[in-house]
């Protein structure tokens, strides 16, 4: 038996409500196979597509006099509650249809951030629409939130300060022993920083895969599976020289990353995720592979695994 922490990304899970359904079906099968074999499962997952949603239909709001603005760290929050239940309801569904009683729980995810992070001074994470100069001036009026201009007009952008701490990491610990399956750490965490009366919330975004890296630390998981919608980390990606890389060192990984092998935003965080959760211990590994190819991923090899050393390449 394994402890997993499985990532999803928000993409991954589609960029509609509808398709999102769809994808999570995917989701809920591979996660409740694993489940039935007797590994602990701690999903995690992104929400790029979806916070976005959430916040531009409060600002559409806000311009037609309806709502009021709703801080970031909310919007992670309805996030993940949201997501979390589509998950929650198919991986449910699917136990069940296995025989399986395992009860899965979606629990709201605090990621503890440095106050101190240099990223709080050098916002650069766009989220949300591109808006005209009269709507720009109008929601930069009346908060403190970062614009920056861009071809197509005027976007929000945030700090993407990194993931410290998990302020729920004991009770997800207990959970875990208990059997039961947690959706956790959803869109990278609802980022706070301490105060001298307990934690706050932030207008900020962690990086999911970062987060996903943190969870499985502070746990102790044996992997963490990175689902993307590529079945493989490439090298060369999109020109006839890819080459798909089925193994990878820390070194090796480190030194393609030198190399600018892979581009930031996408596959450079999983991959950077995939390396900080193996550094230093040859027992952990990383596997970055597509949705699909997860159960295969962990049968067959199918997808990219990174170890800490060239001494065990291949899954238990």
């Amino acid at each position: 038996m394994a402890r997993i922490v499985a990532a999803l990304g928000g993409n991954a899970l589609g960029n509609d409500p509808d398709t999102q359904q769809k994808h999570v079906d995917t989701a809920a099968e591979m996660i409740s196979s694993l489940v039935v074999r007797g590994h602990e499962v701690l999903v995690a997952h992104g929400n790029g597509p979806q916070v976005g949603m959430i916040n531009l239909a409060f600002e559409k709001g806000y311009q037609a006099g309806l709502t009021p603005l709703m801080p970031l760290a909310e919007c992670t929050a309805m996030s993940q509650g949201y997501i979390g239940y589509h998950l929650q309801q198919k991986i449910d569904e699917s136990l069940m249809e296995k025989g399986s009683r395992t009860p899965v729980i979606t629990m709201l995810t605090q990621v503890i951030v440095d106050a101190e992070d240099p990223a709080f001074l050098n916002p650069t994470k766009p989220i949300g629409s591109f808006y005209d100069e009269d709507t720009y001036l109008k929601l930069s009026a009346v908060s403190d939130d970062v614009y920056h201009k861009f071809p197509e007009g005027y976007r929000r952008v945030v700090p993407s300060p990194k993931p410290v701490r998990i302020y729920e990491t004991v009770t997800l610990d207990v959970l875990l022993k208990a059997g039961q399956v947690i959706i956790a750490c959803g869109g990278g965490g609802i980022p706070v920083v301490a105060t001298d009366h307990g934690y706050k919330g932030v207008s900020a975004v962690i990086d999911k895969d970062l987060a996903a890296a943190k969870l499985a630390h502070l746990v102790g998981a044996d992997y963490l599976f990175i689902m993307t919608q590529a079945p493989y980390v490439a090298l060369n990606f999109g020109t006839p020289e890819q080459i798909d890389l089925k193994r990878m060192t820390v070194g090796e990984a480190e030194a393609y990353i030198s190399q600018k092998q892979f581009p930031e935003g996408s596959m450079l965080p999983k991959v950077e995720a995939a390396i900080d959760f193996v550094r230093g211990n040859s027992e952990r590994q990383a596997v970055i592979c597509s949705l699909t190819n997860a159960i295969d991923a962990l049968d067959h090899g199918i997808g990219t695994v990174i170890t800490d050393d060239a001494t065990r390449t291949t899954l238990r």
